[in-house]
């Protein structure tokens, strides 16, 4: 208890314990790394002095790094995907800090490849700690422990949203209850015992009762009520949150920004709109499509091409002209899969179509017949991972009938995607399934991180080694 008589949590020592364990594991590393290759003739000269220094570099470059990069494990909201994407960039900055201080010093001189290693070693060992804690940390909290204590302001239908919202998480809150100057509000909440009072109750609860955090769900019109309570809360050093009204109407991710001191919010929330995001993702396309181009497509296009050749006449490749990023027309490559024919552009494949020839649906099932779109890849009309580019006649029908269709354009297609990955691929036989690709496809656009992008490009190799079965 504090001086007012309050429960104190102990929520603030969950950052040292991954400060504790970081420090650990990264000291451990090193340590075991120098016994396991003391006797090469790198590490054996080594005096105490090095040694000394060599200490005093791997902790302070930590200290250095944790400063400016906060890792967030400990955060009520975060996903693992933050965590790992934090985590990584943390190591990485490490190794180059590490690297520049060890040459230096002159401490030590290790081939640039085990180097390389080593860190590659560490980072996963380091990623995979931070994982295990969050893992924990949320068990830890499903089981009551480490929770906020949390009050809301308003049962309304949007007061409810938000309880159920956070109740339904397992980022550790605990819903006190609700305060509203209707009372007959009392039959919309989950329990009646919810309802705590009136508003002019509220103060006096938050002096006997811990109170981490206020969720304010009354309508904006009440200013004089909120701004009493933004007040209350910053006097009681209490987290205050608004809860929109237009909640009740837009269930979505928003983006807030400023026009100097004028806040203006956007429908959705889009990460590659930071240039940022879209250097790492075009850099990360470059190297990748280059790659595949310069190691894997010339075996493939030999064997497959001399086979596509000898089995049906006409060309190894196909193209057809797609709908690209913000609705821009690009030719679409292929290894042909199917027999000439007029319905080409016009027809989508089919189970059991007779238009594909013996090879062309081996190409398909394993997903070969999309390899020479990383040609289009390395000349930026396409993304290795993103929506899927449609025919130009599917564009025109669905746009009309889908209200979202389009937002999928405001990124670049890509050669996989998520709605790919998670059971949308094939045949879209009614407009519900081209609906749910089209929602999986938004989602995407609006949760894109680098890591998500290698999670996909992960479980397309897996589903195409395994055969995909929509994939006609």
């Amino acid at each position: 208890m504090d001086a007012t008589g309050r429960k104190v949590g102990y929520g603030h020592l969950i950052d040292w314990i991954i400060h504790f364990g970081d420090l650990f594991l990264i000291n451990v590393f090193f340590i075991v790394t120098y016994l396991i290759f003391s006797d090469s003739p790198t590490l054996s000269g080594i005096q105490y002095k090095e040694k000394t220094i060599a200490f005093l570099l791997i902790n302070l470059s930590y200290f250095i790094i944790s400063s400016f990069i906060r890792f967030r494990i400990a955060f009520n909201v975060v996903t693992l995907d933050k965590i790992i994407q934090r985590s990584s960039a943390f190591i990485a900055i490490y190794a180059i800090l590490i690297t520049a201080s060890f040459s230096i010093f002159r401490i030590i001189s290790i081939p640039i490849i085990p180097w390389g290693i080593g860190f590659l070693v560490l980072g996963a060992l380091f990623v995979g700690w931070h994982i295990l804690f969050r893992i924990l940390l949320k068990s830890y909290r499903r089981k009551g422990y480490n929770y906020r204590h949390v009050i809301i302001i308003g049962a309304d239908t949007n007061g409810v949203k938000a309880y159920e919202s956070l109740v339904r998480s397992d980022y550790g809150y605990r819903v006190l209850g609700f305060f509203d100057d209707d009372t007959e509000k009392k039959a919309l909440l989950p329990k009646p015992d919810y309802y705590l009072g009136r508003m002019s109750d509220i103060e006096e609860y938050i002096e006997n009762h811990s109170v981490d955090e206020i969720y304010c769900t009354i309508p904006a019109s009440n200013e004089s009520a909120i701004q009493n309570l933004i007040v209350l809360c910053e006097k009681n050093m209490i987290r205050f949150f608004l809860v929109p009204e237009f909640y009740k109407f837009f269930k979505r991710k928003f983006s807030l920004n400023f026009i100097d001191a004028t806040p203006v919010l956007s429908l959705r929330y889009e990460p590659l709109q930071h240039f940022s995001n879209r250097f790492i993702k075009r850099g990360f396309d470059i190297f990748f499509s280059g790659m595949v181009l310069a190691f894997i497509f010339p075996f493939i296009y030999l064997i497959f091409g001399t086979i596509i050749k000898r089995t049906s006449p006409g060309p190894v490749f196909f193209k057809q002209k797609r709908t690209g990023i913000k609705g821009k027309e690009f030719y679409c490559y292929k290894f042909r899969s199917m027999r000439l024919n007029k319905q080409a552009n016009s027809k989508q494949a089919v189970e059991g179509d007779p238009r594909i020839t013996k090879i062309g649906a081996f190409m398909r099932k394993t997903s070969i017949d999309e390899l020479p779109q990383f040609i289009n890849v390395l000349r930026n009309e396409m993304s290795v991972v993103g929506p899927r580019p449609h025919m130009l006649q599917h564009t025109e029908l669905y746009s009309s009938i889908i209200d979202r269709f389009m937002v999928r354009h405001l990124v670049k297609p890509g050669i996989t995607g998520w709605a790919q990955v998670t059971g949308c691929r094939g045949e879209t036989k009614t407009v519900e399934e081209m609906e749910e690709r089209v929602k999986k496809d938004v989602w995407y656009l609006e949760n894109w991180t680098f890591f998500l992008d290698l999670k996909i490009i992960f479980l397309t190799v897996k589903n195409a080694i395994r055969g995909e079965k929509e994939a006609y």
